[in-house]
């Protein structure tokens, strides 16, 4: 396990997927202002289902959602090793990593 998240965040670059499924990691920001982190092969599809109250017990009844992030990862391993780091982070560095990706 790495105490640095920013330097194992980094080193978790999104990589060409060649053949399969493409994952992609999403964060959507509830009514409250909370953040979740989830993964999926359809960003659209899932984030429909979280605003239609269903999937991530989490979500329900926190409408509207707002998705404020979305990133192509490459497989379901590599999917779910950069979602469980983001989700060990403080709020401020998970603000921090989104904002890179918006000024790109």
């Amino acid at each position: 396990m790495t105490t640095n998240n920013e330097k194992s965040l980094q080193t978790l670059e999104p990589k060409t997927h060649t053949s399969g499924t493409l994952w992609h990691l999403y964060i959507v920001q509830t009514r409250f202002g909370h953040w979740y982190t989830g993964i999926t092969t359809n960003v659209d599809k899932r984030f429909a289902t979280h605003q239609a109250g269903k999937g991530a017990k989490n979500l329900k009844g926190k409408g509207p959602l707002i998705l404020i992030h979305q990133q192509e990862v490459g497989s379901k391993s590599e999917a779910s090793k950069l979602e469980c780091k983001i989700k060990k982070l403080p709020r401020a560095k998970k603000e921090a990593y989104v904002s890179a990706f918006k000024s790109s």
